[in-house]
């Protein structure tokens, strides 16, 4: 099965309690930056709407979000696999307690590094959208509003899952360039 896929089921796994917020966050990105290609797809061509090279960069750019976000969804999956895995790591010994630590904070790194860069992907779909309008076929408009708020959840969940790891990262000068980027993020969906 394609991991992406396997991690969007994970989702709706009741019974799965790894894969969550980040990785449902994720997917709402990766829908909301489909929608935002699809409006403006449907917006080429119309009469009364603007030039087709209006849109195409429009398009192009959200459906490799899209992707990028649905693979994005994944890798929030794998990042807290790996804070899971170094969790279970013995600490018997002084040495086995280095190794954990290290491995733990090298996991809590890459489960706000993987939400942060999904929030931002996400941050860019809702753009995109915004670009779009009063400038694109009317008969979408639900389309695009959905695509807004699908972006903004998005956004704000992805960042959910950063604020809840920030408190474990003990690099503070890392916890702090995370902490600002994540503050600009959110400022940028607060419409």
């Amino acid at each position: 099965m394609d991991p992406n896929l396997a991690a969007f089921l994970r989702v709706l796994d009741p019974e799965d309690n790894s894969t969550g917020g980040g990785t449902a966050s994720a997917v709402a990105g990766a829908m909301a930056a489909s929608l935002v290609a699809m409006v403006a797809r449907l917006s080429m061509g119309k009469q009364g709407m603007e030039p087709e090279d209006t849109y195409a960069p429009i398009v192009e750019e959200a459906r490799q979000l899209a992707g990028d976000l649905f693979e994005g969804a994944r890798r929030d999956s794998e990042a807290f696999d790996t804070v899971l895995r170094a969790l279970r790591l013995p600490k018997g010994t002084e040495q086995e307690k280095a190794t954990r630590t290290q491995a733990i904070q090298a996991g809590y790194a890459q489960a706000t590094e993987v939400p942060l860069r999904n929030a931002e992907m996400c941050v860019r779909a809702h753009q995109l959208a915004g670009e779009l309008e009063g400038r694109s076929n009317p008969n979408a408009a639900s389309d695009l509003i959905c695509a807004r708020h699908l972006a903004r959840a998005g956004a704000r969940g992805c960042l959910a899952n950063v604020t809840i790891n920030l408190p474990s990262i003990k690099d503070q000068d890392r916890a702090a360039h995370y902490s600002a980027r994540a503050e600009t993020l959110e400022a940028a969906v607060s419409d």
